[in-house]
């Protein structure tokens, strides 16, 4: 059993384990309390652009998540060579969240991926399976085409210029995630990752069949059941702040189970590092003022990963009011 426990990725140690390491177990009070789980009436809005009508093909959808399974069941020395935990570094496979900083660790493990530009970082990824670049490039190009559409319609609906998102972000940054978490002997103990908004922009998450995403609404756990062929878009920190707090960002955690592996993909669009971020001029005014101390993307990236996943990081960027 101690032998087990030196795997560095958990995909590797759970199948060989009967009950949850002890460094995974949550506290009582901090446990994913399943009964109080409201059950989904339908209430989380299904956005025509979201469900139908977001224009990236079936194909394109299918062939990430598959490459996605491909490369979690690729041999453990495979897979290792793109281990770090380090981070800074633009392409990492790692394990739970912040295994340097963290006191429990989360039922994940994760390659995380930075995609644009595209060409400074694709002879980065992996190169096993065969494809993986090429099928994870066409899957990021035809997001990022959804995420712009949405930053022009975000920014209208908040009586702003249309392209006023696109230019605070300076020059973009975008990243992303393949998130996979094992079958899970005691799920009631652990998180996939626990409750937590996004330090970035915006999230466009792709999720396979199997249930586990849940989002806070009216202070109750809500499960976000998989539609095929759909895109769950989470509004993120960043958003938060440009916004001036007219939007939230989402309060989301995932949870696992004890039969089903499940596999999430999500695509964090942000600022490049160096765009400072503010709440918009146009959303200030006597009855609001600003929310939001000015800061670089940079950051608050840093506090984000150097902070517990489930402490608001928000909370360091407020202005003073004194």
């Amino acid at each position: 059993m101690a032998a087990a426990t030196t795997k560095l990725l958990l995909s590797d140690l759970a199948s060989t384990v009967k009950s949850v390491p002890s460094s995974y177990i949550r506290p009582i009070s901090d446990r994913p309390n399943l009964t109080e789980v409201q059950i989904s009436d339908g209430s989380i809005p299904l956005v025509d652009l979201q469900v139908r009508n977001h224009g990236i093909p079936e194909t394109i959808i299918n062939n990430m998540l598959t490459i996605a399974r491909a490369f979690f069941k690729s041999p453990e020395s495979e897979r290792l060579k793109s281990y770090s935990d380090d981070p800074s570094k633009s392409t990492r496979l790692s394990t739970s969240f912040n295994v340097n900083t963290e006191k429990i660790s989360n039922w994940r493990d994760y390659l995380r991926l930075h995609c644009y530009p595209l060409q400074d970082y694709m002879h980065e990824w992996p190169s096993n399976p065969p494809s993986f670049r090429e099928v994870v490039a066409e899957y990021c190009t035809s997001v990022r085409g959804l995420v712009l559409r949405l930053l022009e319609a975000i920014s209208e609906s908040l009586g702003l210029q249309r392209d006023f998102i696109d230019k605070a972000l300076g020059k973009h940054g975008q990243h992303m995630a393949l998130n996979y978490y094992p079958p899970c002997p005691q799920p009631d103990l652990t998180y996939g990752l626990p409750g937590h908004t996004d330090p970035n922009l915006i999230t466009v998450l792709l999720q396979d069949d199997v249930p586990g995403l849940q989002v806070l609404r009216n202070g109750k756990w809500l499960p976000v059941s998989p539609i095929p062929n759909t895109f769950i878009v989470n509004i993120g920190d960043q958003m938060q702040v440009l916004s001036n707090d007219r939007y939230k960002s989402v309060l989301h955690r995932a949870l696992v189970n004890c039969d089903k592996e499940r596999i999430s993909i999500p695509t964090f669009y942000c600022p490049s590092p160096d765009a400072v971020i503010a709440p918009a001029k146009d959303l200030i005014d006597e009855r609001h003022p600003a929310v939001y101390k000015n800061f670089t993307y940079a950051e608050y990236y840093q506090k984000f990963w150097n902070r517990g996943l489930d402490e608001r990081c928000l909370d360091l960027f407020k202005a003073s009011t004194a």
